[in-house]
């Protein structure tokens, strides 16, 4: 499925505060990949023509049009653009252990981790959302641990360079900081998730991430948007 990118027009349909679209766009930046960005604005609403035809099964962004093929699915265009584009930095380690080290936490914060998210935004009252804000904080304390043994004294999961777990877990920065906002609970706390916390300084500020992260006060207004039109 991987091919040459010189040789193809590259495009990226996303929009805007998606922390799905910002994975795509991390990694193309990572690899240096020149793209067309184009923004699915009304995404909540009306979904474009180039979106449904790319994406016909799910209609969701992001999706990468390499040349003549849609890939889907956030991680999945994050695993194939560091195929596609074979040159440094690599994305996913070379040794297989720690491949799947990080495609197991890739896929826990896809899972387990935005089920805990979803249900505390989704919660209807600050009792409810009590409730389940300890799932949320023991997913937290689990990710904590991996990044403890991961991280290797450097700043991401990988170590000293971002790499597939550091991508996968910059999807819960903004909807985390939103939760925190609206409920008044402090998730990433310096005496439980003292390394999460400094990660995600490090993350925020790292030149493949910053222009594409939104700001905490941008995330919130995207977020009140999006529960308005549902």
């Amino acid at each position: 499925m991987a091919q040459n990118g010189s040789n193809s027009t590259v495009k990226l349909i996303g929009t805007f505060a998606s922390p799905f679209a910002l994975r795509a766009q991390v990694a193309l930046h990572l690899k240096s990949v020149e793209h067309e960005y184009i923004e699915e604005a009304d995404v909540l609403k009306a979904k474009s023509d180039l979106l449904i035809k790319s994406n016909p099964v799910h209609k969701k962004v992001p999706v990468l049009i390499h040349g003549d093929v849609s890939i889907c699915e956030s991680l999945n265009i994050v695993q194939y653009v560091d195929e596609a584009w074979p040159s440094k930095p690599s994305i996913l380690p070379s040794d297989p252990k720690d491949r799947a080290f990080a495609r197991f936490w890739a896929h826990f914060v896809d899972g387990k981790f935005f089920e805990s998210i979803d249900a505390v935004a989704g919660a209807k009252d600050d009792e409810a959302r009590m409730a389940v804000a300890g799932n949320l904080m023991e997913c937290l304390a689990e990710l904590e641990e991996a990044f403890q043994k991961s991280s290797k004294g450097g700043d991401f999961f990988g170590g000293e360079n971002i790499g597939l777990v550091d991508i996968a877990c910059g999807a819960i920065v903004g909807p985390v900081s939103v939760i925190e906002v609206f409920s008044g609970v402090k998730f990433l706390r310096p005496d439980t998730t003292p390394g999460l916390l400094q990660w995600t300084e490090k993350f925020k500020a790292h030149e493949a991430v910053k222009p594409y992260m939104p700001t905490v006060a941008e995330f919130i207004e995207f977020a009140k948007k999006k529960f308005n039109d549902q």
